[in-house]
């Protein structure tokens, strides 16, 4: 039974090879599919999800880059108390407020914030700084606790009315110190790569204390005194933040690539994500 059987497949392996063998030649190709329409973008390393950054470099803060935000805070406190600076506070507030008593805008809550959101604007157009996506952001999460925190601390300690009489928490300007925080941030990122860009950073954060003593919401001090916390915050973060590394990076890593393309057919665009173990 089993001579058969095998003798039967045997049969049908030959006749099925015999008709093949008869048939003519199949020339024709597979459909293809038209992917021209597809444009695949720049890569955009983002190195978002790594589980252990990529080593930060010290940062040591000079002399001459402590100077300043130093005395400008320390403008602040001495304005508290001291007769001649709070009458420069009340000589430039009746000054603007001559020159423009109707004077008022909501730009500054805005552009208080232009700085570090240009930060992440220039690594989106392909202009690099000095870290990468999560490195710059833990930076920015660490300057701004400090920021307001200091912020915070002075506000509900020094109990400053403010020009125009609404409240007590004056001194020293939020605004301002955000601002600045934000320049120094964009300066530190973008120095290697063009100075103009922490120039840019500078002129919108003064920018911004300029238009808070417009809008009669501070005085000239409290200005200062924000802008030197501002300053000092981000200083401090590119300070610790390597220290902090170093403590509590683990072990593994895990690098990710954003894959950015355009569907001209669609009229869409697309982002796709490529997991590479680190080397």
């Amino acid at each position: 039974m089993k001579i058969l059987s095998y003798t039967l497949c045997l049969q049908l392996f030959i006749l099925n090879s015999a008709i093949a063998s008869s048939l003519p030649a199949d020339t024709t190709l597979p459909p293809t599919i038209d992917t021209s329409y597809i444009h695949a973008g720049p890569v955009i390393d983002t190195n978002l999800f790594r589980t252990r950054p990529a080593a930060v470099k010290d940062y040591r803060p000079t002399v001459a880059g402590m100077t300043v935000p130093i005395l400008f805070i320390s403008y602040g406190f001495w304005a508290l108390k001291n007769p001649t600076l709070q009458s420069l506070n009340h000589s430039t507030k009746a000054e603007l407020r001559e020159d423009h008593p109707n004077f008022s805008t909501h730009i500054d809550n805005y552009l208080e914030y232009a700085p570090a959101l240009g930060v992440y604007a220039l690594n989106l157009a392909g202009i690099h700084g000095e870290h990468n996506f999560r490195d710059r952001t833990m930076i920015l999460g660490i300057s701004t606790l400090l920021m307001s925190g200091t912020v915070g601390i002075l506000k509900n300690s020094t109990h400053v009315l403010r020009p125009d009489g609404s409240s007590y928490n004056s001194f020293p300007s939020g605004h301002t110190a955000t601002a600045f925080m934000g320049a120094e941030f964009m300066r530190m990122e973008y120095k290697d790569v063009s100075p103009w860009y922490g120039v840019a950073g500078y002129a919108a954060a003064a920018t911004t204390g300029a238009l808070r003593m417009y809008n009669n919401r501070h005085w000239l001090s409290d200005v200062v005194t924000g802008a030197g916390i501002g300053i000092l915050s981000t200083k401090a973060a590119y300070f610790l933040y390597p220290k902090l590394q170093k403590v509590f990076a683990p072990k593994s890593s895990m690098n990710v690539m954003v894959m950015p393309n355009y569907n001209a057919e669609w009229k869409t665009f697309g982002l796709g994500l490529v997991l590479l173990p680190k080397k």
